[in-house]
């Protein structure tokens, strides 16, 4: 088990190699929530997550010739650019071995780290199988995305700095995938302030330690937005420090997540990732155990693709009600959607997107079926819209 001695190590080691991110209380969140809401932003690190932390670490304490042999490691995300970018700082040669369905954007930001990105592999285990073949057929160094003590050391250094720059708290909340930040923040935490309890987090799909404490359990795995955890199992040495430190493991599903990172990006102003909103998610999801506490918690990443970032804040807006779709039985005659226009406009709503259609799906060859989506302030706001169209035309939700 790593100790606190290992974390000042690290810290002092990587200190000017890594950002020394901000530690900012968020008022926003902490109305949304009940609780005192710290966030630590990890996600302005230089790769956009905390994973640059561990990754420094560890290539810094290589032997001279370990360096010279080089190093490698399996990715799909944030670990690859964050080993790429220290292993090009120390005149490392890298090689990350992606699987082959990996978006080709993070195939590019890696390889703009200066990494030599391999794609092999039709799954992540097959991927690992042949970078563990490369490794020792060229002897280069594995460098684990979690569970190595160095590793579990540099992102400790996460929890050390919050504490240092956070005021009086009595919950630090983290996500777990591999077990990896969670682990070095529970033993800086137990160093620092050991009255502070210790929360872990995980996604339905993902929840290995459902039955936590008890024994792990084998999830069913599947599509997440928090894919930076989509961890089958943790790693042994940091499922023993979980086990040992952490007081208790939430598990949220995914319209949580969606729903804070929607409050990260509103209220916040913050861009996280779906991993990096998991804890946010928690809060919202389990609101008793967080109301009235101090919570601090680390924005661990803000690597999110654009189109799922627009896709999560449309979905948001639709469960909130701010967004309305409605169909329409209309007469097929010149003028009628510039009226629908207008009065939609002058109740203040905002057209996002129109179907119009004439031939299947009217009751009549004298009507037209017209699907609105409409962006409303609130649903008070949407019920009010709707009922001004339904005094001109047969209205329903879509």
């Amino acid at each position: 088990m790593i100790t606190f001695e290992d974390i000042s190590a690290a810290a002092k080691r990587i200190e000017g190699k890594v950002i020394r991110t901000p530690t900012i209380p968020s008022h926003a969140l902490s109305r949304a929530t009940g609780a005192e809401v710290t966030l630590k932003l990890e996600n302005l690190q230089a790769v956009g997550s905390f994973k640059e932390r561990g990754a420094a670490n560890k290539l810094a304490l290589l032997s001279a010739e370990e360096r010279e042999r080089g190093v490698i490691a399996v990715s799909a995300g944030n670990h690859a650019q964050g080993v790429a970018r220290h292993a090009s700082l120390l005149g490392i040669d890298a090689v990350i071995v992606m699987p082959r369905f990996t978006p080709a954007g993070k195939v590019v930001r890696t390889r703009n780290w200066g990494a030599r990105v391999v794609l092999e592999g039709e799954s992540f285990a097959e991927a690992v199988l042949f970078a563990k073949e490369l490794q020792e057929r060229e002897g280069r160094t594995f460098v684990h995305p979690y569970d190595d003590p160095a590793v579990m050391a540099g992102q400790g250094t996460c929890a050390l700095e919050l504490l240092e720059d956070a005021g009086p708290l009595d919950m630090l909340i983290a996500p777990i995938g591999g077990g990896g930040l969670l682990a070095g923040c529970s033993v800086a935490t137990r160093a620092m302030r050991p009255d502070v309890e210790l929360i872990g987090v995980q996604v339905e799909s993902y929840n290995s330690l459902s039955a936590f404490p008890g024994p792990a359990t084998h999830p069913v795995g599947g599509a997440t937005i928090a894919e930076g955890i989509a961890v089958l199992q943790i790693g042994q040495q940091t499922d023993e420090v979980i086990r040992d430190m952490v007081s208790q493991v939430l598990i949220v599903p995914e319209a949580a997540v969606e729903n804070a990172i929607t409050l990260l990006a509103e209220g916040a102003k913050q861009i996280s990732e779906g991993a990096g909103a998991v804890s946010l998610a928690a809060m919202l999801t389990y609101p008793d155990i967080f109301r009235g506490k101090k919570v601090a918690m680390p924005v661990s990443g803000g690597n999110i693709d654009s189109r799922i970032l627009a896709n999560t804040l449309l979905r948001a807006m639709l469960r909130d009600g701010r967004i309305l779709r409605l169909i329409m039985e209309i007469p097929d005659r010149p003028g009628v959607l510039a009226d629908i226009s207008g009065k939609i406009g002058k109740a203040g709503g905002n057209i996002i997107e129109v179907s119009h259609r004439r031939l299947l799906s009217a009751p009549s060859v004298q009507a037209a079926e017209l699907e609105v989506m409409i962006e409303a302030r609130d649903p008070e706001h949407a019920i009010s819209i709707t009922a001004e169209l339904r005094q001109f035309y047969t209205v329903k939700y879509a």
